[in-house]
């Protein structure tokens, strides 16, 4: 399946719509790069997977999937042999309680789903490894009962604190330190105890300056009366942090000797991340699980698109056993496209072992290609017109489709002459049909519908419009062509019968009676008869115009003539004309320009201006015309030939 067939059908925005249930970015990454298959067994066995799941939620709806994002990197961090920090163990923790919660979850559901459940039984026994993090960390931080060593550093560590402080409080309390203090409080800098000491007086008091006010009056001084104490503290922090890192890094060895069992829990986690998301979409939609076949056989029953909820009007469309091409017909908005990116995008979905919005008994084929012209495709950069650059698009799918393609195509043959798009949109099914593609397209060519009436292996199908309410129903009609509206329509706002009988003549070359669908009240209605009295009086006075005013071809201006346009203010020369309609030829200012003579008024006449046998090619023609013409009157030029 190619990406503009993806991207024309709206696949890409289901599958984005379905990462949004994912959990992990993974996760989210692995259903943005679904794509279609054509293995049979494959799609079917993730149809399986989904359904079960789908049966799981309907039981709860809450998996117990965790955000394992981090946990893969945290594998490779111990495997450079650094060691994991408290809170990735806190993270680490929190994973494998999901683990375990997860197995026990599954191992409940057994009975709604069998395969599904089965999954989490691969995941191995990891609550040794998580009581072992979970005894040696608490609150954010390692615990004192982590070791034997730690306990008695911390305790150690607090005995000293607390004699270090008291020690601090005695010298601020003494008679000999006081007067020189600026306050008598202990203040700590750099996890230290100092004295706020007056700077006139830094002499007084031995020590080290650890830190100055704002205004440089006030010194914090550390006395040497507890530096040897602090000494001791630092050390005793020291050893407790190096006893930390011990036990962090032993943590880590643990914790990468389950690698096997928790890379296993991670990809278990990562396919019920994926599988669930699926399962919550397809809830969503309210979508089923098709059939699949290999023989080209579509048999949709009350599908919808996905991505117009509850807006969507169903669609119950079987093709494939008898006929291989169906041709859509209806008013513009009537849902014709939508039809076609319906069934064009559930197919995409059934391939790729999603389950589709449709009631069960659906039946989905697989198909090697789905080629896709929606659209006009107009392309500024290549400069290519709306009818060329489609047509690039047919000329390439009439080239790569073989009997294993779906051909979709909307409007085929609009944006040229009607004439020759409808041959060319008849000449195109049938090479497709004979290539042995299924064809659904949409048309507004009446011969188109008369040409899949006719065609074995056509079938006609029309979008339904209601006359009463002047509005589409959008339900798809098979076995029906679609009648033209606009008569309809025209006759329900009020045109009159007599009008919409020869506008109909005109279109179809065949008679028919829009008064029999008037009510007798309408016939007999003052204003109804006016019309009729009006419109005869009408045709009478237009027959006595024509006969009284024969009609003339109009010649004012001759060629050389200098004629003015009043409604612009320009002049010009006549080059031709007059045709049947008035309109000449004239050339402004380099440029030929077709203007009815009503808006031209003569200015200089020729005869006044040029010789009786003044040659025009001189004004009308360019230096390189009038060469041409003037070697092929003396001889034969090979391969030029004059061109207006």
């Amino acid at each position: 399946m190619n990406t503009q067939t993806m991207e024309a059908l709206g696949y890409y925005q289901v599958l984005n719509e379905i990462s949004q249930f994912a959990k992990t970015i993974r996760g989210k990454e692995t259903i943005l790069s679904l794509r279609p298959t054509q293995n049979k067994k494959k799609i079917e066995h993730s149809l399986l997977e989904i359904s079960e799941a789908m049966n799981i939620l309907a039981i709860s709806g809450s998996i117990p999937i965790h955000s394992l994002d981090q946990i893969g990197h945290y594998i490779i961090q111990a495997k450079k042999g650094i060691a994991l920090k408290v809170d990735q163990f806190t993270q680490i923790v929190s994973f494998l309680d999901h683990c375990q919660k997860l197995k026990q979850f599954m191992k409940d559901k057994e009975y709604a789903g069998p395969m599904v459940s089965m999954y989490a039984s691969s995941i191995g026994d990891v609550s040794e490894l998580e009581a072992e993090i979970s005894r040696c960390l608490r609150n954010g931080q390692v615990d004192d009962y982590a070791s034997s060593d730690l306990n008695y550093l911390r305790r150690h560590l607090a005995s000293l604190q607390e004699k270090l402080k008291e020690k601090a409080q005695s010298i601020v309390k003494s008679r000999r330190i006081s007067p020189y203090l600026q306050e008598t409080n202990v203040y700590e800098r750099s996890g230290r105890f100092v004295l706020a000491v007056k700077k006139e007086y830094r002499k007084k008091i031995q020590g080290s300056v650890l830190d100055t006010s704002a205004s440089g009056s006030t010194l914090f001084i550390e006395p040497v009366e507890l530096s040897t104490l602090q000494e001791d503290v630092e050390l005793i922090k020291i050893a407790e942090e190096t006893e930390v890192e011990r036990i962090l890094y032993e943590l880590t060895q643990l914790f990468l000797s389950y690698e096997p069992v928790i890379q296993i829990a991670i990809e278990t986690m990562h396919h019920y991340d994926v599988l669930f998301a699926n399962a919550k979409y397809s809830q969503m939609i309210q979508a089923d699980i098709p059939t699949i076949n290999e023989e080209f056989r579509i048999d949709l029953v009350e599908a919808r698109h996905p991505m117009l909820g509850n807006k969507a009007i169903p669609l119950t469309i079987p093709i494939g056993e008898k006929e291989r091409a169906l041709v859509i017909t209806g008013p513009n908005t009537g849902g014709k496209t939508v039809t076609l990116k319906t069934v064009g995008l559930l197919i995409l979905m059934a391939q790729s072992g999603l389950p589709i919005p449709a009631k069960k008994g659906s039946e989905i084929a697989i198909f090697q290609h789905i080629f896709v012209d929606i659209g006009d495709g107009q392309s500024i950069e290549q400069n290519l017109s709306t009818f060329s650059s489609r047509m690039v698009n047919i000329i390439d799918i009439l080239q790569e489709t073989n009997d294993a393609s779906l051909v979709l195509i909307d409007e085929l043959g609009s944006g040229t002459d009607p004439r020759e798009g409808m041959a060319l949109a008849i000449v195109i099914l049938e090479q497709l049909y004979n290539k042995g593609a299924t064809l659904f397209a949409t048309t507004h060519y009446s011969e188109m519908k008369k040409f899949a009436d006719e065609t074995e292996g056509f079938l006609n199908g029309s979008m339904e419009f209601d006359i009463d309410t002047l509005q589409p129903t959008y339900r798809l009609l098979l076995g029906k062509s679609g009648q033209s509206q606009a008569f309809d329509i025209a006759a329900k706002l009020g045109m009159h019968p007599s009008l919409l009988e020869r506008a109909h003549q005109k279109a179809y070359q065949e008679q028919k009676d829009f008064h029999q669908n008037m009510t007798h009240e309408t016939l007999q209605s003052p204003s109804y008869q006016r019309q009729v009295i009006v419109n005869k009086y009408a045709r009478k006075y237009v027959e006595k115009k024509k006969q009284e005013q024969p009609v003339t071809k109009v010649s004012l201006y001759n060629q050389g003539d200098n004629v003015l346009l009043p409604a612009t203010g320009e002049t010009g020369i006549v080059y031709k004309g007059p045709n049947d309609h008035g309109d000449y030829i004239v050339q402004i200012k380099g440029e030929k320009r077709t203007i009815n003579y009503k808006r031209l008024e003569l200015k200089i006449a020729a005869e006044e201006l040029y010789p009786p046998d003044y040659d025009f090619d001189i004004i009308f023609k360019s230096k390189e015309y009038r060469k041409l013409k003037k070697d092929m009157n003396r001889k034969y030029v090979e391969d030029k030939w004059l061109e207006e």
